[in-house]
């Protein structure tokens, strides 16, 4: 059983880690000014702000790495830390197994002690020597061996590697090797492998695709310690924060819930501040322009009341005029022309790499048909092929199949999530001008500094610029481009909050078309018309935002079959099992409908009783055809009782048996429904427990107990969904 994840139960709501009044200088400059904060267990802090804020350097004095001028930081006594940098800090010659060995260095060292003795035990034994010493220091051992988990820890390596994607084929892989999705994720496995009582987060969410996110939100919420973290994801911190820790102008302000949250209470808290700051100001005008009027007078009895009000004047505390905010990027997007209605349309596009054994597939069967002003926000599992499926829409690279056409008067602008395009030995004037020579450099500059960068900054090497600043610079030459159908791929993984929520309004103000790769859950509620999900077998749609996408996902996962039935041709017609009794002709002379249709497994449609003519009406209308199977009975017989021809050529007696064979044949079918319905109940019921049980944080820190869940998982919905199937085929929800 692995080890607890928090030792010190005693600290339930104590402080575990406060800081007062630091500051932090870099030169003269002030990063940080008197920030004070306190941290209880259990508090799931978010820390936003824009790039440059200062928030790394606060994570960093956090963790000890960097020191800080003045003020106080106090961390709990025992309490264990575990930081997730933005950059990990594996060996690049090591290989992920060699990685997640190297945190159980000591028990790796205990297990090669115990072996060296169990060798030499069996030589000194072979000698006829005493063994006595020998077996006593291996009991010992073996003891601490297994009471810090050494019979264990092995598969608590492979069950994280699996819960973060890393099947086994992959584990002898190098660091160098990893994509920045693979080392996000080998880092998280490390630092969840560690069990520290608080957990230190720096971008954690980047690179990672939805269900990685899925997963580790649950496992964050479950998680019983503390945890600080920065991110600019703001769906995950809705998920996840408690508390916001917002760095804006050197200091940090404190609010309680998650980041909707914090948005309403800051905005109050500004329309507060400036509410104050403002009667203030009014104050202090009333009482000067009351001293100045009773020094007008010149009489000693007002001269008096000028001197007292002057006294409480200059003792009334001055309020700061309230900083809300700071220079934001200016972005509008604009098309130098208008493309025609069809702006992308493709049929059948797939796309593998490599040859032989080794050859990896991609997608295919892709279609693609997107009109005008649509914005499409295409999600998929890391490794799908989405920057591929851009780069063949672009023309950079060829589908191994299908066709692709753009429209008229298309004009593409692409955004690469890792800025390929940009010069890294230009400055970032030169990068511009010498893609627009039609400006001026004061006009550059002047445009450069909408977009942040301002004075000496726009003489920097483009290989210095940080991921946020590079972005910035690749968004403006975008919007210069004058695109009218813009590509964009993870263009919000390196902006700030601040500038995601500008790049968003521009997006939404664009008169064009986008098509656009995006994990930011946030900015896929807000922005797309329609998400595209691309899988293996081609693009699926969902007309929505993010929360449709999910709850459409959902729905289809808990009766796919039933759905997948209702999409097959001739999902109207009665499949498999034998027809419903003839329906009954309607009074007056309608005809009498057939059976009801049913989806299941394809099989005889069954004759199926005809239908009763009406009363005194027309003929009633047999089942409809099955899938491999026969019509249902045809034309009913007659016109109906007391017509003129009650019973036609048909034979009663035969018209009674088929009457009564489909009697029973409904009531063996009304109690095969039930019990299959009961046995959907249980089973759902049962998968519910155990979904349940696997987000407990017992069995989140046992990974040889999530993996045998997760197989008995398995074994349960591969059931339920055998049992969907058969009570869909005996017409369940017909």
């Amino acid at each position: 059983m692995p080890a607890p994840i928090c030792k010190w139960d005693d600290l339930i709501d104590m402080t575990v880690l406060s800081a007062n009044g630091i500051t932090k200088l870099y030169g003269a400059e002030p990063v940080l000014e008197h920030v004070s904060f306190n941290v209880n267990r259990g508090d799931r802090v978010g820390i936003v702000g824009a790039n440059g804020a200062g928030k790394t350097t606060l994570m960093d004095i956090l963790t000890r790495q960097i020191p800080f001028d003045s003020g106080e930081l106090y961390v709990a006594p025992g309490l264990k830390v575990g930081y997730l940098a933005q950059n990990g800090n594996f060996a690049p010659e090591m290989t992920v197994d060699e990685a997640m060995l190297s945190i159980f260095a000591e028990l790796a060292a205990m297990e090669a002690e115990m072996e060296s003795l169990l060798a030499e035990v069996a030589k000194v034994s072979s000698e006829g020597g005493e063994t006595a010493a020998l077996l006593h220091r291996y009991d010992a051992l073996s003891e601490g061996f297994r009471a810090k988990n050494g019979y264990g820890f092995r598969s608590e390596i492979t069950g994280i590697l699996s819960s973060m994607a890393f099947p086994k084929e992959s584990r002898s892989k190098k660091i160098s090797m990893l994509s920045g999705g693979e080392s996000t994720r080998l880092a998280l496995a490390a630092l969840l492998l560690k069990k520290p009582d608080m957990m230190l987060l720096d971008e954690p969410t980047n690179h990672l695709d939805i269900g990685t996110l899925k997963w580790l939100e649950q496992y964050l919420r479950n998680y019983p310690g503390s945890m600080i973290v920065i991110s600019h994801d703001r769906y995950f911190l809705d998920q996840t924060a408690n508390r916001i820790f917002e760095i804006e102008n050197h200091r940090l302000a404190s609010y309680d819930g998650n980041y909707s949250a914090f948005i309403e209470k800051k905005r109050m808290r500004q329309e507060s501040e400036a509410g104050q700051y403002d009667r203030q100001q009014k104050e202090i005008k009333r009482q000067t322009e009351m001293i100045r009027r009773f020094r007008q007078h010149g009489t000693e009895k007002l001269a008096k009341r000028a001197r007292s009000r002057e006294i409480r004047l200059a003792a009334m505390e001055a309020l700061e005029r309230p900083q809300h905010g700071s220079v934001r990027m200016k972005l509008h997007f604009k098309q130098k022309f208008k493309s025609g209605n069809d702006v992308l349309a493709a049929e059948g596009l797939s796309k593998s790499f490599g040859e032989g054994a080794g050859r990896r597939h991609l997608f295919s069967g892709v279609n693609i048909d997107i009109k005008k002003g649509e914005r499409v926000c295409m999600v998929g599992a890391n490794g799908i092929g989405k920057t591929t499926l851009l780069k063949i829409i672009q023309g950079e690279a060829a589908p191994d199949s299908g066709w692709l056409r753009t429209g008229q008067n298309v004009m593409i602008g692409y955004y690469d999530q890792r800025q390929e395009g940009l010069d890294e030995g230009k400055t970032v004037l030169d990068e511009m001008t010498s893609a627009f020579r039609m400006y001026s450099d004061t006009e550059m500059r002047n445009m450069l500094g909408s977009f942040l960068f301002s004075g000496d900054a726009v003489f920097q090497k483009v290989g210095t610029l940080s991921g946020g600043e590079r972005a910035r610079l690749s968004l403006l030459k975008l919007m210069l481009s004058g695109a009218n159908f813009l590509l964009l791929d993870e263009p919000n993984n390196h902006l700030d909050i601040a500038s995601k929520e500008i790049f968003e309004d521009a997006l939404m103000d664009f008169p064009g078309t986008a098509l656009i790769v995006s994990h930011d859950r946030y900015f896929l509620n807000k922005v797309p018309s329609r998400i595209a999900e691309l899988t293996a077998d081609g693009l699926v749609d969902y007309l929505g935002g993010y929360d449709y996408y999910m709850e459409k996902k959902e729905s289809l996962g808990s009766a796919k079959q039933y759905l997948a039935g209702l999409s097959k041709p001739g999902g109207a017609a009665v499949q498999g099992g034998i027809a419903g009794a003839a329906g009954l002709g309607g009074q007056g002379g309608n005809p009498g409908a057939g059976g009801a249709a049913v989806h299941g497994r394809p099989g005889q449609g069954g004759a199926g009783a005809a239908g009763s003519g009406g009363l005194g009406g027309n003929p009633g209308t047999g089942g409809a055809a099955g899938t491999g199977g026969q019509a249902g009975g045809g034309m009913g017989v007659g016109a109906g009782i007391g017509g003129p021809e009650a019973y036609g050529k048909a034979d009663a007696a035969e018209m009674r048996r088929r009457s009564k064979a489909a009697q029973a044949e409904e009531r063996r079918r009304t109690r095969a429904l039930a019990a299959l319905e009961e046995r959907i109940n249980e089973l759902e019921a049962e998968i519910g427990m155990i979904e349940e049980a696997m987000c407990s944080e017992e069995t989140l820190s046992d990974y040889v107990r999530l993996r045998e869940y997760d197989e008995k998982l398995g074994a349960l919905k591969a059931e339920l969904d055998e049992a969907y199937e058969k009570w869909l085929g005996e017409g369940g929800g017909a």
